[in-house]
């Protein structure tokens, strides 16, 4: 006894698309009303109205569908402008001083990213969680006997069993105990130079006392010296 697929197949005996994986175009709704003035009896032919109405419908949809097409270029080309003005503002901030926060860092084939952070009190020790976009913890570092204020850390990119970890964006969340054993939380933020400026996948990074930051992540940016206290000085 043969077996009857409940999925329709096309010619070459593919499978059709139905409920909501199908969808219908205006080169369909075409092939529709061919399809049905091909069928329809020589004796009773369509009334005019109803082909009129039709080719209405048709023209609308095509109206639409190239309207939304236009939509859609636009945006894309919206985004690409804006994407080439933000890189061009991002090359006039080097030299400048700048605060910024951020959530994570970005590690490459062979770089070892700095994590710089802010302390309000001292603590006996501070524990780093780094995770990978996917939410999975890829490793957990910590430091002892930090004072208060501005602080760095250098992560090798590795994961816990001291393997190389992939190249990616990976999120940093910080926590710290004091000598008294209250917990506190350290502010993931920075104050200071741009070094340089890092493109990746479109998207522009500030370098910052070796900390990358994205451009969107810059809370103020001021004349060298505004956050730093160091200024350039002129040769002599």
């Amino acid at each position: 006894m043969g077996f009857i697929s409940p999925v329709g197949s096309d010619a070459q005996g593919n499978p059709r698309a139905t409920g909501s994986m199908q969808s219908l175009g205006k080169d369909d709704f075409l092939q529709l009303l061919v399809t049905k003035l091909q069928n329809q009896d020589p004796l009773k032919p369509m009334e005019d109205e109803d082909f009129v109405a039709q080719l209405a419908q048709f023209s609308s949809l095509e109206q639409m569908y190239n309207i939304a097409e236009g939509i859609a270029s636009s945006n894309e080309w919206d985004f690409l402008q804006m994407q080439s003005i933000n890189n061009v503002m991002a090359s006039g901030l080097i030299g400048k001083d700048v605060k910024a926060t951020y959530e994570g860092v970005y590690v490459d084939q062979d770089n070892a990213p700095q994590i710089t952070y802010t302390m309000s009190s001292p603590a006996d020790e501070v524990t780093f969680v780094i995770t990978d976009m996917s939410g999975n913890t890829v490793a957990t570092v910590t430091q002892d006997n930090v004072d208060a204020g501005v602080n760095t850390f250098t992560w090798e990119g590795c994961d816990s069993a001291g393997n190389r970890v992939d190249q990616g964006y990976y999120l940093v969340e910080a926590t710290a105990t004091t000598s008294s054993g209250a917990t506190i939380k350290p502010s993931l933020s920075l104050a200071g130079r741009v070094e340089a400026i890092v493109y990746r996948e479109g998207a522009a990074y500030l370098r910052v006392n070796g900390t990358e930051v994205a451009l969107g992540d810059v809370s103020a940016i001021g004349e060298p010296g505004t956050y730093t206290g160091e200024t350039d000085q002129p040769e002599s």
